[in-house]
């Protein structure tokens, strides 16, 4: 199947910047879509950006303007850059993935699979 591995995750000042990256490895054809969501402690797993195969990309309102979400079909990663971070940032951060696994012409859709998660602080 299909694992994610997320990293970048660490501890930042509000203002800085912050790189998250997550790899994809397994047999896998293709990753359909990609997803960031964070959870912090007390509060329900959100979404933070998504992006899918075409490139549409999706942020939640209190990211928009300083997250950015990319992906890399080729290296099967995708990765989350962090600008002008704020206390409210702080959180656990999951990397997402639907893929397509199988090979040669054995191929199935697969959705939800899920990273173990790195903690982002931003604390001055």
């Amino acid at each position: 199947q299909v694992q994610l591995v997320e990293s970048g995750g660490g501890l930042v000042q509000p203002g800085e910047s912050l790189r998250l990256s997550c790899t994809a490895s397994g047999n896998i054809f293709s990753i359909d879509a990609w997803g960031w969501y964070r959870q912090a402690p007390g509060k329900q797993r959100e979404l933070v950006a998504a992006i899918n195969s075409g490139g549409t990309t999706n942020y939640r309102d209190s990211v928009k303007g300083r997250f950015t979400i990319s992906s890399d079909s080729i290296k099967n990663m995708v990765y989350l850059q962090m600008s002008d971070m704020k206390p409210e940032d702080t959180a656990v951060y999951y990397c997402n993935a639907d893929a397509t696994i199988g090979s040669g012409g054995n191929y199935r859709r697969m959705y939800d699979f899920w990273g173990q998660g790195t903690q982002v602080t931003v604390s001055s």
